[in-house]
């Protein structure tokens, strides 16, 4: 059981970003949670939720309260991207305050509404005006969290201006770097989806080079696990051996396996639980909110 923190201010003792993870019994559970949206950093109470702004407020913390109220030791919480709607550093502040309250380590790499605002939100999404924002400093790229059994890599797959991403050669350089020198079970974080999802109009914001990605990561029979955001669905699929998992929003979602932009009113907002073993297997699943 883990307590929760949320209204009692900063942990001056927790460091951020988390580096290097030791567990009891060597494995490591962590947390994903992705695609925030928050566009204030005031939340919203429980009765004001009517509006999607006020649901994603609402549901950032109440998802944070929730599954760290399982009966589940959390060791380290990832956030995969688009933590704002609007890139503002006061709901950076709000959300850095929030996590750093769980007492838990964490890390958090930007998604492609953390380095671009869309203007005209209310026409449709191929209308929308982006305008190109810096990424707040505290959000990693290239960062790596060592455990005692597995590697955690951690990439900025954002294109300032962009809603598709990239995985550079300076990234796939230090990918290789990293997988060469430690043969431990590594898992791959980033905000944008690797694999089709079988959406025509988010598949078009993919990572732009996706094939280049997996040719390079074809030699490492120890790449396990990649992790991302972005597409507001829970999906699991296969590639080279390695289990590739899309995790829902802690806010609203997108409808699976529509090739035009659609939500899905039907599915509430969740998070990824993954256990990562120390013989190198990994367990994973997704919990909703509670209604």
């Amino acid at each position: 059981m883990n307590a929760i923190l949320i209204d009692k201010g900063l942990n001056p003792m927790l460091s951020y970003p988390a580096s290097a993870i030791s567990t009891p019994d060597g494995q490591v559970n962590i947390l994903q949670i992705t695609d925030l949206h928050l566009s204030s950093h005031v939340p919203a109470a429980v009765d004001e939720t009517s509006s999607e702004v006020a649901i994603c407020q609402y549901s950032f913390e109440a998802i944070i309260k929730q599954a760290l109220s399982e009966d589940r030791r959390c060791d380290l919480i990832i956030v995969t991207g688009d933590l704002v709607n609007k890139v503002q550093t006061d709901i950076y502040d709000h959300i850095f305050k929030v996590l750093q309250a769980t007492g838990i380590p964490f890390a958090c790499i930007a998604g492609n509404h953390d380095v671009t605002d869309e203007n005209d939100s209310e026409l449709p999404f191929f209308q929308r005006e982006l305008i190109a924002r810096p990424t707040d400093e505290r959000l990693l790229s290239r960062h790596m969290i060592e455990t005692e059994h597995w590697q955690l890599l951690l990439l900025d797959s954002s294109i300032t201006g962009k809603v598709a991403g990239e995985v550079t050669t300076t990234d796939i350089d230090w990918l290789c770097q990293q997988l060469e020198t430690c043969t431990k079970p590594a898992l791959i974080a980033l905000h944008h989806h690797v694999i089709p999802v079988d959406s025509d109009w988010i598949d078009q914001h993919m990572v732009k080079n996706a094939d280049t990605f997996w040719q390079q990561m074809a030699a490492f029979e120890h790449l396990k696990v990649i992790i991302s955001g972005h597409t507001h669905q829970e999906q699991v699929r296969q590639r080279q051996g390695v289990t590739v998992y899309s995790t829902p929003s802690t806010c609203y979602q997108f409808k699976p396996f529509e090739d035009d932009f659609a939500y899905d009113k039907n599915a509430l907002p969740g998070y990824r639980w993954l256990q990562l073993a120390n013989n190198g297997e990994v367990a994973s699943w997704v919990e909703r909110l509670d209604t």
